[in-house]
């Protein structure tokens, strides 16, 4: 099997961290090794064991996730972190059933957290574990339907010794050589036994039903920058999306939203849009842009120092519209005080 060089990876002999391999399988939920690697990286070297984020800012958390997307997980994280550290001592329970019970973990990650950390037998199954099965067993039937089926298949290849390795194997080779497209199966350790390679079906597994189509929301950002170079940002409500978050004031998102101005300002609309797809809908941001005098006070939302800003605490979307409108809002500042 390939070797695995994610945030996965341990040396030859050495028990995983459960800290580390829970984050890890945060982190991986519907995200890339490649997206995630640098992430995993800074967290580790900035908050080494999980009694660390556990006595962290909730911002200075949140900050260091923007840019990952799902934001949940990121709030998930902060609950998980402290009721690991309050209620067990800072240990991650090693049972199955108990590991349930903590905050943002479901089947999967206890799953992993309990094979690959405590080398319990439990079922791991991704999307790349998922792949690897329909392949073997040739199955046709349709995600998500097939989730049952394909957890069963899996169940019955697990092995009572070294599960986790077994899991870590499964996920690497969906990962590396039974990928989604144009599969290697010249490389596949795996092939001799692999009934979609017998019938030529590799290529068409899984099976998925139809996605519904996304439907496009539309709202407006408002960017102020005080003639200081301050910014105005407010934090987004704890629940919902991008919870928790530091952003643009704005409307809400739908299908004509309202002006929603932050403060008194002349306002500009800018000719493009910051545009984004979350998972269930496509979002339109109108971008307007106002500098603003030092008296002027905001409605809601907060000035921030100039040098205590930074674009890489804001999640993508929000990333989007500043990139738009920095070049404006410069030139502005140019014309102010000229």
């Amino acid at each position: 099997m390939p070797r695995r060089t994610g945030p996965r990876a341990r040396a030859a002999g050495v028990r995983p961290d459960p800290y580390r391999v829970w984050l890890s399988e945060i982190m991986l939920q519907q995200t890339t090794v490649a997206a995630v690697k640098s992430y995993f990286t800074a967290f580790t070297e900035r908050w080494p064991t999980v009694t660390a984020p556990a006595s962290a800012r909730d911002e200075d958390v949140m900050a260091a996730w923007a840019g990952l997307g799902y934001y949940a997980r990121a709030r998930n994280l902060l609950k998980c972190a402290r009721v690991v550290a309050g209620d067990y001592g800072g240990q991650f329970p090693q049972d199955h059933a108990t590991l349930l019970t903590l905050p943002g973990v479901g089947r999967y990650t206890a799953a992993a957290v309990a094979a690959i950390a405590f080398d319990d037998p439990q079922v791991v199954v991704d999307g790349n574990v998922e792949r690897v099965m329909a392949r073997l067993h040739d199955e046709h039937t349709p995600l998500p339907q097939a989730k049952p089926l394909l957890t069963d298949y899996a169940a019955a290849l697990t092995p009572p010794t070294r599960p986790g390795d077994y899991a870590q194997a499964v996920m690497d080779l969906g990962a590396t050589i039974c990928t989604p497209k144009r599969p290697a199966c010249g490389l596949c350790p795996r092939r001799a036994p692999c009934a979609a390679w017998a019938a030529g079906t590799m290529a068409e597994l899984p099976k998925k039903a139809p996605k519904k189509r996304k439907p496009t929301r539309h709202g407006i950002a408002y960017l102020a920058r005080r003639v200081d170079g301050a910014w105005l940002l407010e934090r987004r409500p704890d629940k919902g999306l991008l919870g928790g978050m530091l952003g643009w004031p704005g409307s809400d998102w739908g299908e004509d939203p309202a002006e929603a101005p932050p403060i008194r300002a002349e306002w500009r609309a800018l000719g493009e849009e910051a545009r984004h797809t979350f998972t269930h809908f496509h979002l339109r941001l109108t971008v307007k842009t106002a500098l603003v005098p030092m008296e002027r006070a905001p409605d809601r939302g907060d000035f921030i120092e100039a040098p205590d800003f930074s674009p890489a605490d804001l999640p993508t979307v929000m990333r989007k519209a500043f990139d738009l409108a920095q070049g404006a809002l410069e030139q502005a500042a140019l014309g102010w005080s000229a």
